[in-house]
Formats: C-alpha cells, sequence, structure tokens
C-alpha cells in the first residue's frame, strides 16, 4: 500500500472544562483517519508519545474519557498522549479471521501510525525513540501488531486483556525483533480465553482463535532470549472486595527487553480495580527508558 500521508488539519479544537482537546486527521490511501489529544504544553525533545488504543467497536474518545489519571500526569511526567481511532470503529489487526470491514478491506494501519510518528515528530517536537502503545482487546492486538511488523518505531508497547492469534488465525509478517512488552490478562476472561481457544464475541462479529495468555508470554519472552522460569511476585490487594488478586511474572535483564505478565487472578474483560492500568503501563514504560539511560551511561 502507499502512504499518501497528507497531514491535513480537520476539526482544531473542542473545549472541555479541563482541557483543550484536539481532533485532527491524515490521509492514508483515500481514507481520512482521525485521532485525539489533549493540547500539549511545554513539550520537547525529550518528551514522551503514547498511542492509547481503544478496544474493537469503540472510539479514541471513550478511551480518553476513561483515562483520567494517566491525563493527569501526562504535563508533570512529559508525555503526549495520543487517542487514534480505528476504521469504523475497529482495526485490522493481525487476525485473519475477523470480519470487521478494517480487515476485509486490509486497512493500512502501518501508513496510519507511521505518518501519526511523523506528525508529532514535526509539530510536536517529542522524541523518535520514546514512543509506546497501550492496547486494550482488539487494540490490544493491534498493540501486538505493531510490536510484530514495526519493531523499531516503538520504544515498549502494554496489551490488555488481549492474547496473540494463534497459527491459523495469524495474518502478520512477524519481523522477530524483540521490544519491551507487558501483558495484562484476566484468568477468567470470557472474551479472550487466558487459556486460549476461540474468542467469544456478540453475532455477526467474527475475530477467530488465540494462542493463551501464557504461549503469548512465552513467544515474547523466547523473542528476547530467555529462558528458564520468570521471577514471580504477588502485588498488594489493593481492593480484597472485588475477589481479585495480580501476580506478576518478569523476565528482565540488563541486556534484554523486559518481558512482565500481569495474571489478574478472577479478572474478567475488564480492568483490575487494584491497579491503573494505564498508569502501570506508563510505570513499565519508565523503567524502560531509565534502563537504556542506565546502558548509555556503561
Amino acid at each position: 500500500m502507499n502512504i499518501i500521508g497528507l497531514l491535513l488539519p480537520l476539526l482544531l479544537c473542542c473545549v472541555s472544562s479541563k482541557a483543550q482537546v484536539l481532533s485532527d486527521s491524515i490521509l492514508i490511501d483515500d481514507i481520512f483517519r482521525t485521532f485525539h489529544f489533549n493540547k500539549p504544553s511545554n513539550l520537547n525533545n525529550t518528551s514522551s508519545l503514547i498511542f492509547i488504543l481503544h478496544g474493537s467497536g469503540n472510539s479514541g474518545k471513550q478511551m480518553m474519557n476513561i483515562n483520567s489519571k494517566i491525563e493527569s500526569i501526562a504535563e508533570s511526567e512529559n508525555l503526549l498522549l495520543v487517542y487514534p481511532d480505528g476504521y469504523k470503529h475497529f482495526w485490522n489487526e493481525c487476525r485473519k479471521m475477523a470480519n470487521s470491514e478494517a480487515n476485509i478491506i486490509d486497512v493500512n494501519e502501518i501508513g496510519f501510525f507511521n505518518s501519526m510518528i511523523e506528525y508529532f515528530t514535526i509539530n510536536y517536537q517529542v522524541s523518535r525513540t520514546q514512543i509506546f502503545v497501550i492496547g486494550t482487546s482488539g487494540g490490544g492486538h493491534m498493540a501486538y501488531k505493531l510490536a510484530l511488523t514495526m519493531p523499531k518505531k516503538f520504544k515498549a508497547i502494554t496489551a490488555i486483556i488481549a492474547n496473540l492469534p494463534d497459527a491459523a488465525n495469524m495474518d502478520c509478517v512477524e519481523s522477530k525483533i524483540p521490544i519491551p512488552i507487558m501483558i495484562i490478562n484476566g484468568t477468567n476472561d470470557p472474551v479472550n480465553p487466558y487459556n486460549g481457544g476461540e474468542i467469544k464475541v456478540a453475532p455477526p462479529t467474527i475475530l477467530g482463535s488465540v494462542q493463551s495468555t501464557d504461549e503469548t508470554f512465552k513467544y515474547w519472552a523466547n523473542l528476547a532470549g530467555y529462558a528458564g522460569n520468570p521471577k514471580m511476585e504477588k502485588l498488594d490487594d489493593a481492593d480484597p472486595s472485588d475477589g481479585k488478586t495480580i501476580e506478576k511474572y518478569t523476565f528482565k535483564s540488563f541486556d534484554k527487553p523486559e518481558i512482565t505478565l500481569l495474571k489478574v487472578i478472577n479478572g474478567k474483560h475488564d480492568y483490575p480495580n487494584d491497579i491503573d492500568v494505564n498508569l502501570e503501563a506508563w510505570y513499565f514504560f519508565k523503567r524502560q527508558l531509565i534502563s537504556n539511560k542506565v546502558m548509555n551511561n556503561n
């Protein structure tokens, strides 16, 4: 596919009581692709860019509306948070069996993300080496696609309530280049089955089958060069009333990308109350920036 990539301004500004929300679009293969972000302040070439991706059937603005905690630290942490829209509310990710129009017409997601990276590095001077992705559900699958197909553009990703497609459902060409990955999945997820199998969604939507969470975790760990067992620790149960606890499994080495799994015991297709998943993703991303600085100073 050819990237037209015309950076055309569309709706500039809807004002909210908290911040000035900007919306813009990029023309990719004759399709205007839209995205949203709060008006940034004091950005520079040390600022981090984080794409936050909605689930299937949702939108970027819906994701923005539920992310108040990470938005509240954006200025102090020097972050630019961007909420892209999937094509007609869906992403063209790596699930071959998906019957969304985005997948059927093979929407050019690589062109979209490459063009957004250019847009924000040119217009807002964010660092090209500090670009991250957080994706939930279908957005988690899109995050996996970016890690599989264009890993050199991203410092790290976090995929939430999403597993990699199984072999029969995988239609992405894998680069086999490791990057830091964090996965947050619930053991009782009725949609994205923790132990793998068919994605359970309402008809007429079809999304095919996925690997288990353990297989997904192992894929990224093996790619990063790890063997043996990860370090395991239990996170504090900040909300005992929700019936969920979190086990953290980590492969981490000075010379390899960090691979982490947050296993939400009794978690469903939702967010646990014990942590804010987007803040947890930022803490994970921040560790990668700190590790990189340590390596560069040695």
